[in-house]
Formats: C-alpha cells, structure tokens, sequence
C-alpha cells in the first residue's frame, strides 16, 4: 500500500459496504447516496448547492483529469456531503488548471473515496433507489457504518435550503465566461435593462450569469424573502432558483410565490419549478433514484422538439392531478416525468431541468431568451 493512500468506507442502509481509499479531507459524514451520469462537469458538481444533504457517486471512470480552475464554480464553496469515484486523477492536465482535485476537497473539508466499483454501486442504486450512507476514513467497522447510515436523516421533510442561502441581498454583475459560451460576446449594454429579482433558494452561479449576458440587471435575495421584500424592489420579473432536498416543507417560499403571482412575471428552474407547481396547488413526489446527469431527452410539447438537458433533481411534480390551470410544457422522455409547467393565467412558467448549464448541452438556453422577452 502506497504511504499517501488511507482506506474509507462507504455504507449503505441496506448493509452494502464498498471499501475504497480516501482523498481530499478526513472524517465521517452520512447523507442520501445519488449518482451522476455526466462524463464532465465534475467542479459544477461539487458546487451546485441543490446536492446538500448528499454524497455523490459519478459514474464516468475517471474524475479529475482537467483539474480545477476558480472560473467554473458554480457557489461559494462545496455543498455535497461526500464524493464517491473510480479513479482519481492526481495529475491534471488543463492550461486552465488552477489545483488538482483532491487537493480542492482538502481546503474544503470534503471527504472523498476513490477506488470503489462505481458501476456496482450505481446497479445497486438503480433497483433499490436512493439510499441513506455514511462516508468515513475514521470508523471502518462495517456493522457500525451500517447503523449509522440507517439512522441518517435523509431529505425527505427536511429544510435544507437554509444551509444553502446568501446572508442578505447584493447585486449580480458578472456574464458568462469566455469558455461558457458557444459564441463569445460581451453582456449587452445599454438601452432598458430589465430588472430581476432572482431568489436564491442555493442558486448556481450560471444563472445569473446568463440572464446578465442578455442584458438584465440581476438583483439576488435569500430564498426566505417575502413578496413584500421582493416587490420592494421593483423588478420587471422574478426568478425561482433550484435548491436542495424536498421542497414540500418550504412553506415561506411557497407563500413568496402565491403573493408574486400575478405581480410580476416568474421563471423557475429545478426546484423553482417544483415551488411554482406547489404555489398552484400541485403535489411532489419523490423519484426513485432521481435524475442526474448531462444527456436526459426532454420533448418540449410546445415546438416538438426534443432537447438533451443536464438534470439534478429526486423530485418531481405529479402529473395526473395538476390544478387545471398548469399546462405541462416539458415532458421527460426516459420515464415520462413532468420536465416543465406553464400557469395558464399567469406570466408565469418553469422547467425541471437546467438550461444555464455548464458543462453541458445548450439546447435549452431559449428559455432565458423567452423570460427576457416577456419582461420586456
């Protein structure tokens, strides 16, 4: 065994154990296991707020090979609980690579495991859905790991978003990078800009980004605002953010948005979706291991085209008793999953998915066009 290599363990709920060796920090962390199909897109992975509460395995071989570079995060610090792979790649090789991988998780604090039969775990997952895990360098008993996995929390009813959010309201001011871009341009300039109050229920960065590169002036508030503190701002349209866990217990969201409604115009991403669908009287359910990854076909029943969209989400609207005035505009094509809404009454719409994504397709970059557009 080399001198730099640790074991660690992960263990499921269901006494599953896969033994592996550690990389970034040391410790013990517990959370729901999820898997991610993306080939790329690691670092948006780790920053993507909406994975709190979550240890996540990656699918693809081999993480880390183009490094780590500032430009790519997508919040202020990691979010996930843990990070489960094949392989690291110690040495990356990206002219843009600012530090390797494990060397990221260390400065974080964030435990990962390598060497581990991902195309196993990811199997497993498959049939018996999501599971409660703890990661740990510190105990390797594996009847003790078990225990404590069955005894972690899970997401289900739990309020995750308040670990996520901003302290308090501040100005967004940056477009998208250079490398972000399919043709890269500057923001645009001049003229009226449209202004947006976005609520930050753990929003990704690439959001805001792409709404400033078409032009708008982005104000970001807590996803605990109220629709008097929202309003207060005078904005031509309001943004719903994507988040962590069940949006079920959001109650203060859900009141922002019922009081929005009809006031402004609104666009949901992820869980802004699911909190726009329950605003309207819709329910949620949880999916069986969820959607995550960059290659999900969604059909977009209002133009018939289909679009590959990068995904992260274990909840989902139920579709076969929608209020009457909720159309849906997005359907998913792998398991027929509601992938967008549209309120009949409203200036208000919303998809499950994330159009700002980055690694990812860009089939679904209209959507802020559309949003833009109706602001105006």
């Amino acid at each position: 065994m080399a001198a730099d290599r640790h074991p660690a363990k992960l263990a499921l709920e269901d006494g599953r154990v896969f033994s592996g060796w550690a990389f970034g920090a040391s410790g013990e962390v517990d959370g729901e296991v999820c898997f991610n199909t993306s080939m790329m897109g690691y670092q948006e992975i780790l920053t993507d707020p909406s994975y709190r509460g979550q240890i996540v395995a990656m699918s693809y071989p081999q993480i880390g090979n183009y490094g780590i570079t500032a430009d790519d995060c997508e919040s202020r610090r990691i979010f996930l609980q843990g990070f489960v792979v094949r392989e690291l790649c110690r040495f990356p090789s990206n002219f843009r690579s600012q530090q390797s991988l494990s060397a990221y998780m260390a400065e974080q604090g964030v435990i990962g495991i390598e060497g581990v039969d991902t195309r196993a775990l990811v199997k497993h997952l498959r049939i018996r859905g999501a599971l409660r895990g703890v990661l740990s360098t510190l105990d390797l008993d594996d009847a003790s790991l078990v225990a404590k996995a069955a005894a972690s929390p899970g997401l289900v009813g739990r309020d995750l978003v308040q670990e996520v959010i901003p302290d308090q309201a501040y100005n967004w001011t940056e477009g998208l990078a250079e490398f972000a871009q399919l043709n890269p341009k500057p923001p645009v300039e001049g003229g009226k800009q449209p202004h947006v109050v976005a609520l930050d229920f753990g929003m990704k960065w690439n959001i805001p980004r792409c709404l400033r590169q078409l032009g708008c002036r982005v104000t970001v508030m807590p996803g605990k605002a109220t629709a008097e503190d929202v309003l207060a701002q005078k904005p031509d349209g309001v943004f719903l953010s994507n988040g962590p866990g069940d949006p079920r217990p959001l109650d203060y969201a859900i009141t922002t948005i019922q009081g929005l409604l009809g006031k402004q115009p609104l666009f949901g991403i992820c869980l802004g979706n699911q909190l726009l669908g329950l605003a309207a009287g819709a329910e949620i359910y949880k999916l069986k291991f969820g959607h995550r990854g960059a290659n999900q076909p969604v059909m977009n029943h209002r133009t018939g085209r289909v679009e590959i969209t990068t995904q992260n989400h274990g909840f989902a609207l139920r579709e076969d008793n929608l209020p009457a005035n909720v159309e849906v505009t997005h359907l998913n094509l792998n398991d027929r999953t509601v992938e967008g809404i549209r309120l009949k009454d409203q200036q208000a719409f919303a998809v499950q998915y994330h159009p700002e994504a980055s690694a990812g397709p860009h089939d679904s970059h209209y959507l802020f066009g559309e949003f833009v557009d109706m602001l105006k």
